[in-house]
């Protein structure tokens, strides 16, 4: 008795002094503690079980301590509230050259300079809160009463040095309420980048959506990992209707490393948009083309009065996939070198023809840090009604030399004449992609990216088939040339 007696007041008087030396060195704490358990449990003064006690015990303690002082020292210096935790300023800088030529007499060969600009701030908190918005240069969208184009930050030199525009970018708040290394759950609400992992064919890498995310996730181990992301998203708000258009979907996805050169990818998703029909061209912005549409009646303006809406629905299903072999050097790259095959596809059930989409191709290297650089090509067939026109890739265009049916500037009123409108980009176009990227320094990226593409029914959605030079041959080809340099902060 009076041994055990002993050993429990050695055993308080040595983890009191561990506890103190905790308090006077904090940074020093996991690994002190640690070590003197270890020598206790050697020594035999502890049992297994209890110095498996004292380690949870004592890791609790700090982990307190530490975020608690934390804390109350960033609050101190920065003169935010005891609540937040930290945050951090980022953005990036993105010079280009544009370069559009095709082969119709009627195609203006167009040459631009353009600029992007986005600076973004994300701020922690205690109980695993996020906050975050980021504000980017951009243009208006095609039509009056809107805000910035929503595929795309660029602004174009042009009109004499005037002042640009800058937007909203992003605005959201998150809470990750579950995120212990296995499982991970997590909510956001607001204006915020897009978090469904798909192609440009699905959704435009600008495109920030508005609406409510939520993503689940579990590790099966450090090899295989499963993700779900569920979304709703609002389309517009009708003034004169309680029927808002809006759109829902979710993705399942499945990443694995079979070998330490071996990666793949497997993932499905489904989308749906509802009320479709009050997505007119005087309600939302008009940026792409190529969906069938149809004159509706309008919800505003006098008797008689129409519009173009939406002919079919959009409730496709995407399936994606990858694969990438990393070899151990290749010439003029520094490290392992990824070599990644992927592709997707797409239906539209809801509507009764041109409802398929697909993509296939190449990537070698993988850009972002100092000296690095990878190559890609990628081969894209996307029918007219495969999708929601507006989310798709706004840079994969072709030309149109007649008044698209819906597109900008359409009218249902007049004598019907149709005029050119040019590049435009959006479903119903095929075509090449080549891109190049290199990093110069982990900050500092060149790029280059060729689209080679065509209409796929140059007749279709159109006013008028009288393309071209001849009869029955359209030319409806074009050439997108971009080089850009971009610096990232």
């Amino acid at each position: 008795m009076k041994k055990t007696r002993t050993n429990q007041t050695t055993r308080a008087a040595l983890f009191a002094g561990a506890a103190a030396l905790i308090s006077i060195a904090p940074v020093s704490y996991a690994q002190s503690s640690d070590a003197l358990i270890n020598k206790l449990e050697q020594k035999g003064i502890l049992s297994a079980d209890e110095a498996k006690e004292l380690r949870e015990e004592s890791k609790q303690d700090f982990n307190t301590g530490f975020t608690n002082n934390f804390g109350k020292a960033f609050s101190k210096i920065t003169g935010m509230p005891d609540w937040v935790t930290g945050y951090k300023l980022g953005g990036d800088f993105r010079g280009r050259f544009d370069d559009m030529t095709g082969d119709n007499p009627n195609f203006p060969d167009r040459m631009r300079f353009r600029y992007r600009l986005r600076v973004g701030l994300t701020v922690n908190m205690l109980d695993d809160l996020l906050v975050g918005f980021r504000v980017g240069s951009g243009e208006p969208a095609p039509g009056t009463g809107y805000g910035g184009n929503p595929l795309s930050n660029n602004s174009t030199l042009q009109d004499g040095f005037t002042k640009k525009f800058a937007y909203i970018d992003a605005a959201y708040g998150r809470w990750t309420p579950i995120n212990d290394g296995t499982w991970m759950l997590s909510a956001t609400i607001g204006k915020m980048d897009n978090p469904f992992q798909l192609s440009p064919m699905v959704f435009d890498n600008d495109l920030t959506p508005e609406g409510v995310v939520m993503q689940a996730g579990y590790k099966f181990n450090d090899r295989q990992s499963l993700s779900f992301i569920g979304a709703a998203y609002i389309l517009d708000e009708q003034k004169l209707s309680s029927q808002d258009p809006f759109m829902y979907g979710g993705q399942i996805l499945w990443t694995a490393k079979w070998t330490p050169k071996v990666e793949t990818s497997l993932s499905i998703a489904g989308f749906d948009i509802v009320n479709p029909s009050l997505l007119t061209v005087d309600s939302v912005p008009i940026v792409n083309v190529g969906n069938s549409r149809k004159s509706v009646p309008a919800l505003t303006g006098g008797l008689g009065a129409s519009t173009y809406g939406l002919s079919y629905n959009y409730n496709p299903i995407i399936g994606d996939f990858s694969v990438t072999y990393w070899l151990d050097s290749f010439p003029l790259y520094k490290g392992k070198f990824p070599i990644k095959l992927g592709g997707e596809f797409m239906d539209n059930p809801a509507a009764p023809s041109n409802t398929e989409g697909y993509w296939g191709g190449i990537m070698l290297g993988k850009s972002g840090k100092k000296g690095t650089w990878d190559i890609s090509y990628r081969y894209q067939y996307l029918e007219a009604d495969a999708w929601y026109d507006q989310m798709v890739d706004d840079d994969n265009a072709a030309f149109y030399s007649n008044q698209v049916v819906g597109g900008p500037g359409t009218s249902t009123s007049g004598s019907g004449t149709t005029i050119p409108v040019g590049v435009l980009g959006g479903t119903n176009i095929k075509g090449h992609l080549v891109r190049f990227n290199y990093s110069i320094t982990d900050s500092l990226t060149f790029s280059l990216a060729c689209y080679i593409n065509d209409l796929i029914n140059p007749a279709m959605n159109v006013q008028s088939v009288a393309f071209g030079t001849g009869p029955g041959q359209p030319q409806n080809n074009m050439v997108h040339f971009m080089a850009d340099i971009m610096w990232k902060f």
